[in-house]
C-alpha cells in the first residue's frame, strides 16, 4: 500500500532566505509548529533525530541539494512497516518568490490503517508548517 500527500506554497521571498529558516533547525521552535526539532549532522547517509508532535523518529537524510531539496527516509518499528520519504523542495520562481513544496510518500503494510490521520492530522501540519515558514520568511 502507497499514498502520497503534498502541499505547496508561493513565499514571497528570495530562494536563499527560505533555505536558510528551513535548514536553521536550532530555531524551529522559534516559528515551526508541525517539526519541533531536528538535530543531528543533516548530511547525506546520517541519520538524524525529528519530533513531530508527540512522535520521535531517527529517519536517514537522502538528499541534501543546497537551495533547492532536502530529503529524508524513516520508519516506524521497521522497515516494510509503515514508511515515509519526506522532501521539502523549493524552487525560484525568478521573480523574487519561491515555490516551497512539502510532501511524503508512505508505503508499507500499515499504511491504509493510517490513511484517514495522513488525510487530515498529517496534511493539515503540513499546511501550517508552510503557512508558518512563509510568515516567518515574509516577515524577515
Amino acid at each position: 500500500m502507497t499514498k502520497q500527500i503534498t502541499t505547496s506554497i508561493t513565499i514571497n521571498a528570495d530562494i536563499e532566505t527560505v533555505w536558510r529558516i528551513l535548514t536553521d533547525f536550532d530555531n524551529y521552535p522559534k516559528w515551526n509548529s508541525f517539526i519541533k526539532s531536528v538535530s543531528g549532522d543533516v548530511k547525506v547517509g546520517n541519520q538524524i533525530k525529528i519530533k513531530i508532535q508527540g512522535m520521535t523518529f531517527r529517519p536517514t537524510v537522502l538528499v541534501r541539494d543546497e537551495e533547492k531539496e532536502l530529503k529524508w527516509l524513516g520508519h516506524l518499528w521497521f522497515k516494510g512497516l509503515f514508511d515515509g520519504e519526506h522532501a521539502f523542495k523549493l524552487s525560484d520562481n525568478g521573480n523574487g518568490t519561491t515555490l516551497f513544496e512539502q510532501r511524503e510518500n508512505f508505503c508499507g503494510i500499515l499504511v491504509k490503517m493510517f490513511s484517514k490521520q495522513i488525510d487530515e492530522d498529517t496534511k493539515m501540519g503540513f499546511e501550517r508548517m508552510n503557512a508558518e515558514l512563509k510568515l516567518h520568511a515574509e516577515n524577515l
